[in-house]
């Protein structure tokens, strides 16, 4: 299994473990716990995918990510009962899944390389798409959108580390951990310590 594959497995996993803990909060059945979990597991990488024109979407070419999603959903459907915050769980799980998923789609795009704009745009998309879908099918306000959140910015702050570090190495694994640890790093320091970026406010026109 090459480095990428391991990647999206993760991101996969940790994803569709968020989708189920939203649909817990919904008081879905079983099988809607499988349908949000999946579709937050693999929307990110399925626009990817898409939009690169790859020979095959991920998990079309690798079924088991779709189990893997659906062993999600099992695992929380059985146990999210146990945890006290199920809303917290879901963040730092989104969290960890948003530093996973931003180097998954870096790591193919430069694999085919494609210029560095594109790569940024590829590994935000991964990223977020898949917990955009989740919240929005949940009917929940979407994470990369809630105000004073660092959530697509630090999605793009970490795709742009990627970017820089293949300037100084060409050392995959070292591009992707840069990538990874920025994008992880202050997804939790905007939830840990409030991070953010100023928000627009409106102001009365002038007479």
């Amino acid at each position: 299994m090459t480095l990428l594959q391991e990647l999206d497995y993760a991101a996969v996993f940790i994803f569709a473990l968020t989708g189920a803990l939203a649909a817990s909060r919904a008081q879905l059945d079983i099988v809607g716990f499988g349908f949000i979990a999946c579709l937050t597991a693999v929307g990110g990488g399925t626009v990817r995918d898409v939009i690169l024109n790859r020979d095959q979407v991920f998990w079309v070419a690798d079924p088991g990510m779709i189990l893997s999603g659906l062993s999600a959903a099992v695992l929380v459907f059985f146990t999210a009962h146990l945890l006290e915050s199920r809303l917290r769980a879901l963040e730092w799980l989104d969290a960890l899944a948003l530093g996973v998923a931003v180097p998954a789609g870096v790591g193919v795009a430069m694999g085919m390389g494609q210029s560095w704009p594109i790569v940024l745009i590829m590994g935000v998309t991964t990223g977020t798409l898949g917990g955009l879908m989740r919240d929005v099918v949940c009917n929940e306000v979407p994470l990369v959108l809630k105000k004073g959140e660092l959530y697509a910015t630090a999605a793009l702050t970490g795709a742009i580390a990627a970017v820089l570090a293949a300037i100084v190495t060409e050392t995959m694994l070292v591009i992707l951990l840069a990538c990874g640890a920025t994008t992880f790093g202050l997804r939790a320091g905007s939830m840990w310590f409030g991070w953010c970026l100023p928000v627009y406010k409106s102001r009365p026109p002038r007479a």
